[in-house]
């Protein structure tokens, strides 16, 4: 019985990870030759003060320019 843990920033619909749920599902018993019923995913919501990469805060970060 795989067990997927998802981390990702906080702000993500419930319809965007029950999507992203079935795509992984759909594709763990591809590959792995098991059920649906056998797969588990857990969704962890984490807030960018509580994530750090290369040594800053995700939220200390400038946000993305808009593209033109």
């Amino acid at each position: 019985m795989p067990l997927i843990r998802v981390e990702l920033f906080e702000g993500r619909t419930p319809e965007q990870k029950r999507a992203l749920a079935q795509a992984l599902t759909e594709t763990t018993c591809r590959v792995l030759g098991t059920k649906p019923d056998g797969v588990d995913i857990m969704f962890f919501d984490i807030a960018k003060h509580d994530w750090a990469s290369a040594g800053a805060l995700w939220s200390d970060k400038a946000p993305p320019k808009p593209q033109s």
